[in-house]
């Protein structure tokens, strides 16, 4: 396996009029590209970066991204992108952790941030920076295991975790990714979700066939069918949110995904009745992966030609991963029992920054320890039950919140749902839903206590339904249990 470097560099020869990247202001072609992108490691050497040194990178979507992806894979330069969506002390944090020497993004953002390292801003600054250094050849001093990223958990249950990323970690999730959507030269490639996180592993895929990268910087759903629609794109990446609100916009019209082959949908679980949904309105597009931070992307994948028949489960094991489940003592469970992912191959990250005690906990004998339970079929399909930490325990039973929430999410008026286990003297802990009704719909609880009577054991159902105008998230969108509970008072665990 070769480097990120190795890669650009073979399809800014082959394609170098083909059109790489754009975004809203500009495109540059791959020609283009490789002199912006030399002399941007031209202006890192000169700033005093020598390789191993930290890039942190604060913007939203735009083209920057890529060619600061590109200068820190030459250069040998660890990229520490951090959500735009952060609030300021995340932001401080991180770049304290990581020891980031520049800051590169956009003067809103950074203006915000107490830091002791070098900034530029995005703009007038950026150009004259750039451009103030001559086109410079990269020294090419790269390895494939040395590290390319440092990308931080979205700190559901604590302070973020740095996680320590190669160059064959990207490599291998982006050749995954590549080999399930059936992806060629052909193709274009779209980023809506951020740059910062999920959609930064599908611009990889480039780096293998020569693609055009498409940036919004947004996502509105009418606007996104019709920027989809104009500039052809063929593949995307988005969590399941934004599919929902996409296929629920009164201007939904599925002719304007006509280009696309596949959506990618990870980031976070999906009903199966959503799912549903979705593939009845948009066609069968989707593909669902099952992955993490720690191993991006693909510990399992889906192709969309089988998930139409498989809306519960988020596929076998990806092409580059040995995956099993085992119990609280590392052994591995019968098929069709619950028990905890675990999985190794070159997806699997080197540890976590400055985090000895989590790295030794999470990564043992070559394994990740995901933290999440599920339970595989006889094909070898895996079937996410929840959480490890999130399971309730009631009178001495489990109970795992994902299967309410399905059960709940069927109605047609529910928009999403997130389960918690509250103390209880009596059972040790009762189970409550919130619940998030879809827009002009009226809900009763009454009707979803009856609802999951009709789907549940007597000893699942929730105690209580509270219908909430919306869910606390991450930035990333993920649903934050732990502040949920926080706001629902001291009794909840």
């Amino acid at each position: 396996m070769q480097t990120i470097a190795d890669l650009a560099g073979k399809v800014f020869k082959r394609y170098p009029d083909k059109i790489a990247v754009k975004d809203a202001y500009r495109s540059l072609t791959y020609a283009q590209l490789q002199t912006r992108v030399f002399q941007l490691y031209a202006a890192l050497k000169k700033a005093g970066l020598k390789k191993g040194d930290r890039i942190g990178i604060l913007m939203s979507n735009r083209l920057e991204h890529i060619e600061l992806d590109l200068a820190a894979a030459f250069g040998g330069f660890i990229k520490v992108p951090l959500n735009y969506r952060l609030h300021e002390k995340e932001v401080e944090y991180i770049l304290e952790n990581a020891d980031v020497q520049i800051l590169i993004g956009e003067e809103v953002l950074i203006e915000k941030v107490t830091r002791s390292c070098q900034c530029v801003f995005i703009g007038h600054e950026y150009e004259e920076w750039i451009f103030a250094e001559e086109f410079l050849q990269p020294e090419m001093d790269v390895e494939e295991d040395d590290l390319f990223a440092i990308m931080y958990t979205s700190g559901t249950t604590g302070k973020p975790k740095g996680v320590m990323l190669s160059h064959r970690n990207m490599i291998s999730s982006a050749l995954s990714l590549a080999l399930v959507c059936e992806i060629t030269a052909d193709d274009v490639v779209g980023h809506v979700a951020p740059l910062t996180h999920g959609s930064n592993f599908l611009s990889h895929i480039s780096w293998l066939f020569g693609l055009t990268q498409v940036i919004f910087d947004k996502f509105n759903p009418s606007e996104f069918l019709n920027d989809v629609e104009k500039e052809k794109v063929s593949f995307i990446f988005m969590v399941p949110t934004m599919v929902n609100l996409m296929i629920q916009s009164p201007d939904f019209d599925a002719k304007k995904l006509s280009n696309i082959k596949s959506i990618n949908m990870a980031g976070s679980s999906i009903a199966a009745s959503k799912l549903k949904q979705a593939i009845e309105k948009a066609g069968p597009i989707f593909i669902e992966t099952y992955g993490q931070v720690e191993a991006p992307m693909t510990i399992t994948v889906m192709p969309r030609q089988e998930l139409v028949n498989r809306l519960e489960s988020c596929g076998s094991a990806g092409p580059f991963v040995e995956m099993k489940l085992v119990d609280d003592h590392g052994a591995e469970v019968p098929q069709g029992e619950i028990g905890e992912i675990i999985c190794k191959g070159p997806l699997v990250m080197q540890g976590y920054w400055k985090n000895e005690k989590a790295t030794k906990e999470t990564l043992r004998d070559g394994w990740l320890y995901t933290g999440d339970l599920g339970w595989c079929d006889e094909h070898g399909y895996l079937h996410i039950v929840d959480r490890k930490k999130d399971v309730i325990i009631s009178g001495g039973l489990n109970i795992y919140p994902r299967e309410i929430e399905e059960v709940i999410n069927k109605h047609e008026g529910i928009k999403e749902t997130c389960v918690l286990g509250i103390a209880d003297e009596k059972w040790g802990e009762m189970v409550v839903a919130y619940c998030v009704l879809n827009e002009g719909h009226i809900v009763d609880e009454d009707e979803l206590l009856l609802l999951c009577k009709d789907h549940l054991a007597s000893y699942k159902k929730p105690k209580q339904i509270h219908i909430v105008k919306e869910l606390p998230k991450s930035s990333y969108g993920k649903i934050l249990k732990r502040e949920l509970r926080e706001q629902e008072g001291s009794g909840v665990q």
